[in-house]
């Protein structure tokens, strides 16, 4: 993979993702891990900017708090839904495509040839809002635009790893680099602390017993001085934990399944994108085809009476409503974290069906108490429906299915699923 960072104003930006639309995601990590799984697992950062994903890689450059440059400038150029444009960085030539609020094309080009063949091609497509290119292109309809006027180091976009592994790893390192930092600081008060000082057997007991009776009547007199009353600490709540209160498995399919289903209605004039359920709601993701938005809301209305319309923008509306409460009970995996992965993998083995899975801790605390959680992450891509897909969990104790989605047009389940393991 080459090298995609641009570098303004003394700040590197990364350059080259690969950018991908998605409806209302619940777990982005997970999401971005299963998309880099398919299309190149080198692909090892992700960030994500209004609806969209973007996957990058430590080999192209990328660091883990680099800000995107697409993201920056799409956020500087809010008055083009669409545009096309070529930016001279002083070192090659960036070339940003965004169509209808989704970027098309985010790269850099060594060679001014390279990246004028890419922008004639991209060009073709009819009603871009705006385009951008050198003045000494002569491209018909452009204009030109500095790169350094349309980043303004706000900040959007920041990659982060996909693995979260790597960000336990840097933890790691920055606390033993506290920690040693720590004792080099503070070594010679700490050696005075834990060195042997006078005992109180080693002093006048009269003189003792005096400077004890002096040192209470003068805290006395400042309590009473200053009114100062003992704070009472009150006892903490205590520790929920999630796997106590997990829905039934079958229970949350069949309503998962039957939500979807209500939201999968026939709009004239809108295409349906996606229906998803994720923790608490059904949500279901249009693209405008020639329809109008009040069209859209007389329509949805009246056939998913109780829904909640989110305009995206003019041309992508999300329609939502909430899941109802099923019966919930105590259920955890008594197997570790590891035999559970290991017999996920096998049980999706078995039913030839390709399985992302990946062991992670969730920590929970009060402020006096911490428990830490082993959680089994899967994602899988399905043609089974929910009711039966879940079956394969027969076997396992402490499931959640936290989402799932419906995808029109590849007509395929994408589904999540935890497993609490002991």
């Amino acid at each position: 993979m080459s090298a995609q960072v641009i570098t303004i104003n003394r700040k590197k930006y990364a350059v080259g993702l690969f950018w991908q639309p998605m409806a209302m995601v619940g777990n982005q990590r997970a999401f971005a891990r299963s998309l880099a799984y398919k299309i190149n697992k080198n692909l090892n950062l992700f960030t994500e900017y209004h609806s969209m994903l973007g996957l990058g890689a430590r080999r192209m450059g990328h660091r883990v708090g680099m800000p995107s440059a697409a993201a920056e400038i799409v956020n500087t150029l809010t008055e083009y839904n669409s545009f096309l444009g070529v930016f001279d960085t002083g070192h090659g030539f960036y070339l940003l495509a965004v169509r209808n609020g989704v970027i098309l094309t985010d790269t850099i080009f060594a060679h001014a040839e390279d990246a004028r063949a890419e922008y004639f091609k991209l060009s073709e497509i009819p009603d871009w809002g705006a385009l951008f290119a050198p003045a000494g292109w002569g491209m018909p309809r452009a204009t030109e635009h500095n790169l350094y006027d349309l980043i303004h180091n706000n900040v959007h976009g920041k990659l982060r790893p996909i693995s979260r592994g790597r960000a336990f790893l840097w933890s790691f390192v920055l606390m033993i680099g506290f920690c040693v930092s720590f004792w080099m600081i503070f070594y010679e008060p700490i050696i005075q602390m834990i060195m042997p000082r006078p005992q109180i057997s080693q002093i006048d007991p009269e003189l003792a017993a005096e400077y004890h009776r002096q040192i209470d009547e003068k805290n006395k007199q400042l309590d009473e001085q200053f009114e100062i009353v003992k704070e009472v600490v009150p006892e903490p709540d205590p520790i929920v934990l999630p796997y106590d209160k997990l829905p039934d498995v079958a229970l949350r399919a069949d309503m998962c399944y039957r939500a979807i289903g209500l939201l999968m209605q026939s709009i004239y004039g809108w295409r349906q994108v996606s229906v998803e359920c994720d923790t608490t709601h059904a949500i279901a993701a249009f693209s405008r085809q020639f329809g109008t938005l009040t069209s859209f809301y007389d329509i949805a209305t009246e056939l998913i009476p109780g829904a909640f319309v989110v305009e995206q923008s003019p041309n992508s509306v999300n329609v939502r409503v909430a899941l109802p409460q099923v019966a919930t009970n105590s259920s955890v995996e008594e197997r570790d974290a590891d035999s559970v992965a290991r017999a996920v993998r096998t049980a999706f083995q078995s039913a030839a069906m390709p399985v992302d899975v990946d062991v992670t801790s969730d920590v929970l605390t009060n402020g006096v108490e911490t428990v830490v959680l082993n959680v089994v992450e899967i994602a899988v891509e399905s043609k089974l429906a929910p009711m039966q897909f879940m079956k394969i969990f027969d076997d396992f104790s402490g499931v959640y299915m936290t989402r799932s989605v419906w995808d029109v047009t590849d007509r395929t389940w994408n589904y999540e699923v935890i497993i609490y393991a002991k």
